[in-house]
């Protein structure tokens, strides 16, 4: 009772807010709701043989309020996020609630050359921006908001960012804790989304400690890989540090990163006894912490010379190390590197690609760990929009290897249609596990098909309808799953996606 009068007085804030007249300020009221019905069969992991497609809707909806004065802005986003039927018509205490704030930061103007009642004249830009917020850098490829998915994604972090001479410099830190109760003593932190019980090894739900992370269930089912991706899994750094540069010469960008994460060291423990029952996992109470560098570059331009003759030209290359020690301590060895080309003329585009993510060679392990973690990005744009890799599902140990071809055909403004394929392969040997005479794994995983339709019914309201089909092979089963045999080999996923987005301040209504 007390959040839902905390929503509905906060709401009437906001709109309060947004009918006061000001000419100082500008003021903005978003808002959006967003469903996705999909028929999946096959998404993120082959099917088991024999399993039906499931089918469902999702709803994301969204209100942003924002405010801007000359020397600051201010952002708010409240999200609930929820699958059609998830709860009953009428609910009690106990259902809960996925009501959250997606973001919620001030920005601080501390310099700007065109306003002449700054003192500062170092930078032609400085603001410092705190808050929970989303972090959008290049391609989204190791840093985005994962739009895709309904939660989305966001920091609780400071990010200082400044303009001079065409640079432009972030720096940003972050340090999250668990708990400020009182009481409380030391900076651990336990870097998951941990339930609250779980069943032991006889089946009986027992209690979890608060720094407590189970790894087995009934049976000693695994709960965790080891070492687990950060990217869309309920992993979560301890602190972080960032600088991002960039500037653009000519028609050429160069973007720079550093990007140091910290993880809360942990020792192995267990719940209960072997006769009782018993759960095994993670006690994070160690000092001290691991510390991942990811560093590198990515350059992005535009071929003029060669426009009047194929269309306009567009390239990117890019390369990335990955060093330090890994979440669980293990010493870090990875890269990650691609290139890719876009060719438009008229309102056709083509393009091809190859990326390389490096992975581990399981048949001669060298004891580090080799398996590059793209950060907290948005995998669904860039490996396939099944979602098969560097996700919830996880990553195949070997890497990947990803060779695609693009393309995109503009009818008009408001409608546009896509067709992607993927080539997916492993990076590095894996040893097949279930066959020793084998040796190591084909490292042929399979290939993808992605159909899209985009449409803009009007000015706040966007269709979009997709499909996509991946056929799959036993190493591809075997690296997500470890099973061969097991699963179809055909996997499909269909979805039809309605976003309204209106403008609440703009929007004039008209009979």
């Amino acid at each position: 009772m007390k959040k839902l009068l905390y929503v509905q007085s906060y709401t009437i804030l906001l709109f309060t807010f947004s009918l006061v007249k000001s000419t100082q300020a500008q003021m903005s009221l978003q808002g959006q709701v967003r469903t996705r019905t999909e028929v999946r069969d096959g998404l993120g992991n082959l099917a088991k043989l024999g399993t039906k497609a499931a089918a469902f809707t999702s709803q994301r909806t969204s209100l942003n309020f924002g405010y801007r004065w000359d020397r600051l802005t201010f952002g708010v986003n409240i999200r609930d996020v929820r699958v059609w039927g998830q709860d009953a018509s009428s609910i009690n205490n106990a259902d809960g609630s996925k009501l959250f704030l997606h973001e919620a930061w001030g920005e601080i103007i501390l310099a700007n050359a065109s306003d002449t009642s700054f003192k500062n004249k170092a930078f032609e830009h400085l603001s410092l921006k705190i808050g929970r917020q989303e972090l959008l850098y290049d391609d989204v490829r190791l840093l985005g908001n994962l739009d895709w998915l309904q939660q989305g994604r966001r920091f609780d972090m400071a990010l200082l960012k400044a303009r001079k001479r065409g640079w432009q410099i972030d720096v940003g830190a972050a340090f999250n804790q668990s708990s400020d109760a009182f009481g409380r003593t030391g900076t651990f932190y336990v870097a998951a989304n941990v339930p609250s019980t779980i069943a032991n090894s006889k089946g009986d739900y027992v209690s979890l400690p608060s720094d407590f992370v189970p790894t087995t269930s009934k049976g000693g089912a695994p709960l965790l890989a080891s070492p687990l991706s950060t990217n869309g899994q309920n992993q979560m750094f301890k602190s972080m540090q960032m600088v991002y540069l960039s500037r653009k010469f000519g028609n050429t960008k160069f973007a720079g990163l550093f990007f140091k994460d910290d993880f809360q060291k942990y020792r192995l423990d267990s719940i209960g006894n072997a006769s009782n029952g018993i759960v095994y996992g993670r006690r994070y109470d160690v000092n001290g912490a691991h510390s991942r560098f990811t560093y590198g570059a990515m350059l992005t331009g535009l071929l003029n010379p060669l426009a009047k003759k194929l269309g306009k030209i567009t390239w990117q290359a890019f390369g990335y190390l990955q060093q330090g020690k890994n979440r669980d301590g293990q010493a870090l060895s990875t890269f990650h590197y691609g290139a890719n080309v876009s060719i438009q003329q008229g309102r056709l585009s083509i393009g091809p690609g190859y990326e390389l993510l490096s992975g581990n060679n399981t048949l001669t392990p060298d004891g580090k760990d080799h398996r590059f973690d793209p950060l907290y990005g948005t995998p669904h744009k860039h490996w396939g929009y099944m979602d098969y890799f560097y996700v919830g599902t996880g990553s195949a140990a070997g890497g990947l290897a990803n060779a695609f071809f693009k393309t995109k055909y503009t009818v008009n403004p408001n409608l546009y249609f896509t067709l992607d394929f993927h080539h997916f392969a492993l990076a590095n040997d894996m040893k097949n596990g279930l066959d020793a005479s084998a040796g190591k794994l084909n490292r042929q995983l399979g290939n993808e098909v992605d159909c899209i339709m985009n449409y803009n019914l009007n000015k706040f309201t966007n269709l979009e309808v997709g499909y996509s089909f991946l056929k799959g092979s036993d190493s591809l089963e075997y690296a997500k799953l470890g099973t061969i045999g097991q699963t179809k080999r055909r996997a499909h996923w269909a979805y039809i996606m309605l976003n309204i987005r209106p403008d609440f301040l703009t929007t004039k209504v008209t009979k």
